[in-house]
C-alpha cells in the first residue's frame, strides 16, 4: 500500500512539474524555451510506461477542466487551439519512454528521442487538421513541418539529451517506482 502510495504522489509530481515547465517561458528567438518536454521525457523514464503516461493524462485533465497549464491556457477550447495535438502526444511519448528504456544513458536517450518523435508526429498531424479544418486554410507537410517542428527540433533534443542524464542520475541513487 506504501509503494503504490508513493507512486501516485511520484505521478501527481510529474503532472506538476510538467505544468510548471510550460509556464516558464524563456524568450528566445524564434521559439520560446520551456522545460514541458524534458518533464514529460522524465516522466515516462523514472515512473516506466503505465505511470509515466498517468502523470501526463492527469495534467492533459487539469488542462481541459480549466487550468490554463498549456501554452493555449486551459478549458475544453483548447481542443480547438492549434497545439492540442502535441498535449495528446504526451501521455504516448511518457508510455513509449518508459517502455523501451533499459540500462544506460544511450539506450534511456534512445527511448526519450522516440518518444519525442511521438510527440511530433501527433502535434503535426493535429496541426494540420486544426489549419484544414478549423482555421480552412490547408498547408502542405513542408509548410507544417517547418512551423511545427523544424524550430523546436534542436532545443528538444537537447531537452531529451539532458532529461537521459538527470533520469540516469535518478536511477543510481532512487527508485521511483518503476
Amino acid at each position: 500500500m506504501v509503494r503504490a502510495g508513493r507512486r501516485v504522489a511520484y505521478v501527481g509530481v510529474m503532472a506538476g512539474l510538467t505544468a510548471v515547465g510550460a509556464l516558464i517561458r524563456v524568450p528566445l528567438w524564434p521559439v520560446p524555451l520551456t522545460l514541458q518536454v524534458f518533464f514529460v521525457l522524465l516522466s515516462g523514464a523514472v515512473l516506466g510506461p503505465g505511470w509515466g503516461v498517468l502523470s501526463q493524462v492527469v495534467y492533459l485533465g487539469l488542462i481541459l477542466v480549466g487550468l490554463p497549464l498549456s501554452a493555449s491556457g486551459g478549458g475544453l477550447g483548447v481542443v480547438l487551439s492549434p497545439t492540442f495535438g502535441y498535449l495528446l502526444g504526451f501521455p504516448v511519448a511518457a508510455g513509449i519512454t518508459g517502455a523501451l528504456r533499459g540500462r544506460g544513458f544511450a539506450r534511456t536517450w534512445l527511448a526519450m528521442s522516440v518518444g519525442l518523435a511521438a510527440i511530433y508526429l501527433m502535434g503535426v498531424s493535429y496541426l494540420g487538421f486544426y489549419f484544414e479544418h478549423i482555421a480552412h486554410a490547408p498547408r502542405s507537410t513542408s509548410d507544417l513541418l517547418r512551423l511545427g517542428m523544424l524550430p523546436f527540433l534542436p532545443g528538444d533534443m537537447a531537452k531529451a539529451l539532458l532529461a537521459a542524464y538527470v533520469a540516469e542520475r535518478l536511477a543510481t541513487g532512487a527508485h521511483l517506482g518503476r
